[in-house]
């Protein structure tokens, strides 16, 4: 079996393995794609608080179930599933209020525990969203919405409300996706002219940073922690200020107007239970984030391209895509 090991930061490496097995509660899947996230950037350059080496990459996961057994979730051989990444204990205080992206004890694929960047890979049976109607595509690109989801729910979000989102990176664009849905007014700012454009197809007005515009919520999905920093001036009085990007810099807050304007401000970890809501969006037609896949790659040259590809400045994402040679 294919693996793709990032062994230190900058060292990406391919090695062979036998075929791993399911364990009880398990199905074993074969992964077809997997989505680059901008983390696994940050991984490569040795810049993400998060990763531990060596790791095979890859949490934005679509695959088909090869094997399982008997199961109350119906999962069956064949399926294409989206793979939700954050594995919880359920049993925690967190998990027990809902809130399993907070789970003590999480564990991430391809972050904390090798992901799929690999041909096959044995995955927790409530970890598996099956859709008969979407395609490999679609499904990969759950995760990467999910995040822009979260940060939404998190806000609260209400139509008619004046929405604020600065980056249109996928985060950014997941967020304004379901910004719009919530009915608010969605304004962006962003400095890369083919993102501008990008964003602009997607229902948000275009603003300039030197605007004197004032949000009810404002998404930063930067992970700048300069940028972060500055947001809390587009916030108006009373608003909501939520951090959808992550950064491990020290941010820089402006007390006195977050106190003279009673700012709420909100981190915005992950997905939490959007899977299955945004599985029924796309297959009802609502939403359909194809276009967002700029550029494609087997595993077999995720060694050679990966350092290269944020490079792009036309890259929205990265896919990789995996098939039967990779067994």
């Amino acid at each position: 079996m294919r693996q793709i090991v990032l062994e230190a930061p900058g060292e990406l490496v391919e090695r062979q393995l036998p075929p791993p097995k399911a364990s009880s509660g398990e199905a074993l899947l074969r992964i077809r794609r997997v989505g680059v996230c901008g983390s696994d950037f940050h991984a490569f350059a040795g810049r993400h608080p998060a990763y531990t080496y060596p790791r095979v990459l890859g949490h934005e996961l679509a695959g088909e179930v090869v094997e399982v057994g008997p199961n109350e979730k119906g999962v069956k051989a064949g399926d294409r599933c989206a793979i939700d990444p954050y594995v919880n204990c359920g049993v925690c205080a967190p998990c027990k209020r809902g809130r399993t992206n907070c789970c003590e004890r999480l564990s991430v694929l391809g972050i904390h525990v090798d992901g799929g960047m690999q041909a096959l890979l044995p995955v927790r049976l409530d970890l598996l969203h099956k859709s008969a109607i979407l395609s490999l595509d679609q499904l990969v690109l759950i995760e990467t919405l999910g995040i822009g989801a979260h940060a939404v729910s998190r806000s609260e979000l209400r139509s008619g409300e004046r929405a604020l989102v600065i980056g249109a990176g996928p985060i950014g664009l997941g967020v304004i996706l379901f910004a719009k849905a919530a009915g608010a007014d969605v304004r962006l700012v962003e400095h890369i002219p083919f993102r501008r454009t990008f964003a602009e197809s997607l229902g948000a007005e275009i603003i300039s940073p030197t605007d004197h515009y004032l949000a009810d919520v404002v998404f930063d999905a930067t992970g700048s922690a300069d940028s972060m920093g500055r947001s809390l001036s587009y916030t108006a009085p009373a608003g909501r200020l939520v951090f959808a990007g992550l950064t491990r810099d020290p941010i820089l807050i402006d007390d006195a107007l977050l106190h003279k304007r009673e700012i709420t401000l909100y981190a915005s970890r992950n997905s939490c239970g959007q899977f299955p809501r945004i599985i029924r969006m796309m297959e009802e037609h609502k939403i359909d984030p194809v276009s967002w896949i700029t550029d494609r790659m087997p595993l077999s040259e995720v060694p050679f391209r990966l350092k290269d590809l944020p490079t792009k400045s036309t890259l929205i994402k990265g896919l990789v895509e995996l098939d039967e040679s990779d067994a």
